[in-house]
């Protein structure tokens, strides 16, 4: 019998880990299979742990209020580091590349633990863009004994960065499996009553920590000037609870009556939201992978991404977070209707939905007999 720890402690990693916990659940035969999570973000992970019905084997719960980067890394690894001797597990599996990513790979390394990472071999090639998810993955990668590759440019990253080809398995990316598992499900759960949406929704996430400051000004500035101008378009912005989010988006947008701030939403609600909207605004990475599949065009709020499959594959634009260019191509994504089609109707780059299974099947290969 394997035993198999899987390590998160974010909302995005809890939904492209639960296809995987689910994978490793149905083959009791082969695997033990342990969840641990680290609270790096906990109330934003109870929501994702609800909706898939996990019940952690222990949660570290280390976030604490205005936490620095290095004082959450050092909790998570001593954490993880007497679990890991608690448990003495065979392999540990994470995904991304969040701080718990980071910490639960250098816990596993110094315990000779192996080392399993979802979704390797992303890269910007600058390592503040994003920060600090540049470098954590940079690093996992180089402690990885199985990294699976979401894709072959992925793939490509790895052996560039010097890991062996033996260790690297290109699976697709997990999260099209989680979205797979509730997209058919039309129902709002727990979703905040909202006034009668126009036909046209535009649907925003915007939480990245480069984006601080004055990015996000600019940004919150263009969503302003397009909401004043498009009074029969609604906006829908889930805001991040962090201050330096949460603050500055209230300046901006609380008072004009078709932009609708709402607290974070759980996963199935995010998926209804994604479905209804007509394009998406974000800097997150995971949108980037899932919205293709729901035939929704994506502005990037970002300089950089470490996403670049779909920008090639056309679904998603790169636009940064300068006012004027956010604004203009938000306006021809919402007049264009030619290229509003040509983006929203692209093959997913990232896969169709079998991922976990691959990955499942790679471990049990080589230690599930």
């Amino acid at each position: 019998m394997t035993k198999i720890i899987t390590i998160f402690g974010t909302r995005p990693e809890a939904i492209k880990l639960a296809p995987v916990i689910y994978e490793l659940q149905k083959r009791k035969h082969r695997f033990e299979s342990i969840v641990l999570v680290t609270g790096q973000h906990d109330e934003l992970l109870e929501q994702m742990l609800c909706t898939f019905q996990i019940k952690p084997d222990h949660n570290l719960r280390a976030m604490q209020n205005n936490q620095s980067l290095a004082g959450l890394t050092s909790r998570i690894l001593g954490g993880l580091d007497r679990l890991l001797k608690k448990y003495r597990p065979d392999v540990i599996l994470v995904q991304g590349d969040t701080t718990t990513v980071l910490a639960a790979a250098m816990a596993a390394f110094y315990n000779g633990v192996m080392i399993g990472h979802v979704e390797a071999g992303l890269r910007t090639q600058d390592k503040y863009q994003p920060f600090p998810e540049e470098i954590n993955r940079r690093l996992t990668d180089q402690m990885t004994d199985y990294a699976f590759a979401p894709t072959e440019t992925a793939k490509k990253n790895l052996l560039k960065s010097g890991v062996p080809p033996r260790q690297i398995y290109v699976t697709g990316n997990t999260v099209i499996d989680a979205l797979l598992h509730v997209s058919n499900l039309d129902t709002r759960t727990s979703l905040p009553a909202l006034p009668l949406l126009h036909e046209k929704m535009i649907l925003i996430t915007a939480h990245r920590r480069e984006n601080f400051g004055k990015p996000f000004m600019s940004v919150f500035s263009a969503i302003k000037k397009l909401a004043q101008e498009m009074a029969d378009v609604s906006f829908v912005y889930p805001v991040h609870p962090n201050p330096n989010v949460f603050n500055m988006a209230h300046d901006y947008l609380d008072k004009i009556p078709n932009v609708h701030l709402i607290k974070p939403v759980g996963y199935l609600d995010f998926v209804w939201l994604m479905r209804r909207a007509h394009i998406i605004l974000t800097d997150s990475g995971g949108i980037q992978e899932e919205a293709p599949s729901l035939h929704k065009p994506v502005l990037i709020l970002r300089n950089k991404t470490e996403r670049p499959e779909v920008v090639k594959a056309g679904g998603a634009k790169l636009v940064g977070t300068d006012m004027k260019k956010v604004y203009r191509e938000t306006v021809r994504l919402m007049t264009d209707d030619r290229q509003y089609q040509k983006m929203a109707h692209i093959i997913n780059p990232y896969g169709e939905g079998e991922a976990a299974i691959k990955i499942a099947d790679i471990l049990e290969d080589d230690y599930g007999k």
